[in-house]
């Protein structure tokens, strides 16, 4: 077999928001085909109608553009296989669910729901291990395999509302491969007869996703394990077809899984632990009902991409942070594990802190002066830089900054109780007293300047650091919280740290 040009697909269906194990999926296909020189589609499969969510296509595609995902083809670029949603090809698949039925392949069925709902009371009231439609029962029910050719035509003629199914031939091994799972083997007996074509003139995803997958000339379908029971059909389909030749390889990732590893990880789970689990905020059209996003919970898009990556897919190394270039750039399907991930919260922000911490202070001081005007507070662009890049190995997230830094912004109002019951001694208004006469008098006041003047005023006093440096905190910050004393002086300024002090001295009594 000649050698093919890599070209991969994320098919979601616009059903509600995407959710991080779609995100995921979207990732794997993106950097395999970046990593071989291939074509990247997107394809929304939204041949369910009664699903369909309004804004969820919308939605996808901010998600996606967001995360540096970008396509090659698809609904929102077009390309050469237009179009790329299936509810505008679905003439194209009809004239395929008639190729199978004269080929023997397929057939019409025009079973009532009634008459599908007696059959599987019968079945298990029989215990027939396979209860589903299936070479078990297909011969006596309303299809063209049990009706004559004339009864087929009658009601066809008469639209008797009909649904086109595969038939799965009886007793035969159907040997696949899957570049995850190895070689896999299913007998299909153990299959059921599943509809390829619906009444309401819509293919299904099975007949849909093997027709657009081989006419869009796909060579590698990376997708979710939930659709493992469904490959031999798909499997099948192809050999029906005759396009084994051009039958792309597949490779079925890992579920990803609860924090504790027990399940499908699940928007409940999520609102339950207080994760988000959708890449953007999702407001569902019907209910109103907001959900969280990691972007509007204050990651880094490229922090999101790299604990996505590490989702059931093993680099080989010790190495955690990966820029997008460096995941294309060692890729590989082969390193995809087999069994479920488990996502950690708490690992995920700390994701986020290292990318956090790669950001140079004038990126963080524009983030968090948005932050400060949404506050009402007005701010020196020079301090707000100093402020983020002396609080940042704190915080997980620029929105954090703030319930670190605020005392840079506004002078205490009140005084931690614990901390002046401990600190604030009878000696303490006059010991900053006279400090403060100290520093309005000191020439210069940089952090070395007020770090030697503090020791030269302790060493005047003959007192420990703490009977200074601990009011002093209590005066300047209103409680034991923030960095080292001499980084928070020297950004307030002397007038700032004077002011603060007389203040603390006025409103602190014991």
């Amino acid at each position: 077999m000649s050698e093919r040009e890599i070209r991969v697909r994320f098919a979601p269906s616009p059903t509600g928001p995407l959710h991080i194990g779609g995100v995921r999926t979207a990732l794997f296909n993106y950097l395999f085909a970046r990593k071989n020189n291939g074509k990247f589609i997107l394809r929304i499969e939204d041949t369910d109608q009664n699903r369909y969510v309004e804004g969820a296509v919308d939605y996808i595609l901010e998600s996606l553009e967001w995360c540096g995902i970008h396509f090659d083809e698809g609904v929102h670029k077009g390309g050469p296989f237009a179009p790329y949603r299936q509810s505008e090809r679905k003439n194209i698949y009809r004239q395929y669910a008639d190729t199978l039925i004269e080929n023997g392949f397929a057939y019409y069925a025009f079973d009532t729901p009634d008459e599908l709902e007696n059959l599987r009371k019968e079945l298990e009231r029989n215990q027939v291990p396979n209860t589903s439609y299936s070479y078990h029962c297909r011969n006596r029910m309303s299809n063209s395999l049990s009706l004559s050719r004339g009864e087929v035509q009658q009601e066809l003629a008469s639209g008797t509302p009909f649904v086109i199914r595969f038939k799965m031939p009886e007793n035969v091994e159907i040997a696949f491969s899957d570049i995850v799972r190895g070689d896999i083997s299913v007998n299909t007996s153990t299959l059921d007869d599943k509809v390829l074509f619906k009444s309401d003139g819509m293919p299904t995803y099975h007949l849909a996703n093997v027709v657009d997958d081989h006419l869009m000339e796909i060579s590698h379908v990376i997708r979710g394990e939930e659709w493992l029971p469904s490959l031999p059909l798909h499997v099948m389909l192809y050999r029906a077809f005759g396009w084994d030749e051009s039958m792309p390889l597949f490779a079925h990732m890992p579920l990803t899984l609860k924090p504790d590893g027990k399940g499908k990880l699940s928007k409940r789970d999520g609102d339950r632990l207080g994760f988000p689990v959708f890449p953007l905020e999702w407001k569902n059209p019907q209910t109103g009902e907001v959900s969280g996003g990691y972007r509007e919970s204050g990651y880094f898009p490229e922090a999101f991409i790299n604990i996505l990556a590490l989702l059931g897919w093993n680099p080989g190394t010790e190495q955690e942070l990966f820029t997008m270039d460096e995941l294309i750039e060692i890729f590989s399907l082969d390193r995809i594990i087999k069994s479920g991930s488990r996502f950690d919260p708490a690992k995920a922000r700390w994701f986020n802190h290292q990318y956090l911490m790669k950001k140079n202070d004038d990126e963080l001081a524009a983030m968090f002066s948005a932050d400060l005007e949404k506050r009402g507070v007005r701010a020196d662009p020079d301090t707000v830089r100093k402020v983020a890049g002396l609080v940042k190995e704190r915080a997980d997230f620029v929105k954090d900054f703030w319930q670190h830094s605020c005392f840079f912004f506004q002078r205490p109002e009140n005084y931690d109780a614990e901390m002046v019951k401990k600190q604030w001694k009878q000696e303490t208004p006059q010991l900053l007293l006279e400090f403060a006469q100290k520093i309005k008098a000191v020439d210069g006041f940089d952090k070395d300047k007020t770090e030697l003047l503090v020791k030269a005023f302790l060493e005047e006093k003959q007192t420990g650091t703490g009977k200074l440096m601990n009011p002093l905190r209590l005066a300047l910050v209103g409680s034991p919280m923030g960095p080292g004393m001499f980084d928070i002086m020297e950004i307030l300024g002397r007038e700032e740290v004077v002011a603060r002090i007389e203040n603390a001295l006025d409103k602190i009594k014991i």
